[in-house]
């Protein structure tokens, strides 16, 4: 299946939620490309854009997620305390579901591995915890040319 159509079925609920691995096709400038947040918007869901090129360590990659998910002051400052936001998302509720793009990961996956693991492992949390919900979540990691070692591909 190719990366827009997984998108699709996704998005239509016709897909397990979970964390995947989502390769899109190699094309110059596409680190960055949000477009995807449009369709997510257009089908009930609200997307999140983690731009794992300002996160090579855990308190950047915190830092990243207090913006990109507008945690409340001073939420997220560890691990666990991410995870528990990730739980909730009530101050940013969506109507069919929550779609979280993690695109260059393997910045930190080179510079922190232990880090990444940490980030699976809290994803891997929320996703259960709203998978029966009628606002399931799921989380796209995306890099050209590096897998996740034990992470399904979506596309």
């Amino acid at each position: 299946m190719n990366a827009d159509r997984a998108l699709t079925e996704l998005l239509a609920g016709r897909l397990r939620p979970g964390v995947y691995q989502w390769r899109t096709p190699p094309v110059p400038g596409a680190v960055g490309d949000t477009g995807w947040m449009e369709r997510a918007d257009e089908a009930g869901w609200r997307g999140f854009y983690l731009d794992g090129r300002r996160a090579r360590d855990r308190d950047s990659f915190l830092r990243l997620c207090g913006e990109v998910f507008e945690l409340p002051a001073g939420a997220g400052a560890d691990w666990g305390d991410l995870g528990e936001c990730l739980k909730d998302l009530s101050w940013t509720p969506a109507k069919h579901g929550y779609l979280v793009l993690y695109e260059s990961w393997a910045e930190l996956a080179d510079a922190d591995p232990a880090s990444l693991r940490a980030v699976l492992d809290v994803f891997g949390r929320a996703v259960k915890t709203w998978r029966d919900t009628p606002t399931p979540m799921t989380v796209l990691m995306s890099s050209v040319g590096v897998e996740v070692a034990g992470v399904p591909r979506l596309a």
